[in-house]
């Protein structure tokens, strides 16, 4: 697999939602489930496979750690690939590959621009009240506390 230009033709810099699914994915871990807001920016975002058979295996495998969902957190069939929740429109929303042991992870958005609360464009109270952090900080104290 790898990463084409967008269907649009453009440069995609916005706030977008994913979920975070089940996968082997070490920096992930103990965040699947999560449905977040995290910024993107690419030109080259699509996920292209060129055989379907690997599409097929990398999903089966649970390779897939992240996809784009709609504002509500649907990701089943036409929402996740419908612009601009999906705004690289990568088949089945997916906008993240880890390997099979979860050392590699390669993602189009930029959760290092989302792991301060002031780096959100919104946050929902409840979690803006109790959260000293992004959610996001998460994934990077998952890849600290893996290289200890």
């Amino acid at each position: 697999p790898r990463f084409i230009s967008n269907p649009s033709g453009r440069f995609e810099s916005r706030w977008v939602t994913v979920k975070i699914m089940d996968s082997p994915a070490i920096m992930l871990k103990g965040m699947e489930g999560s449905i977040l807001g995290v910024w993107v920016a690419h030109g080259e975002g699509r996920m292209h496979f060129p055989d379907a058979a690997m599409l097929a295996d990398v999903r089966a495998k649970n390779l897939v750690p992240l996809v784009f969902v709609d504002d509500e957190g649907r990701v089943d069939g036409e929402v996740s690939e419908s612009y601009p929740f999906n705004p690289n429109g990568s088949p089945f929303g997916i906008t993240g590959l880890c390997s099979a042991a979860g050392r590699h992870l390669a993602m189009m958005p930029h959760p290092e621009r989302a792991f301060l609360k002031w780096q959100w464009p919104w946050m929902p109270s409840e979690l803006n009240d109790r959260l000293k952090a992004s959610p996001w900080i998460k994934m990077f104290q998952n890849a600290r506390e893996w290289c200890r």
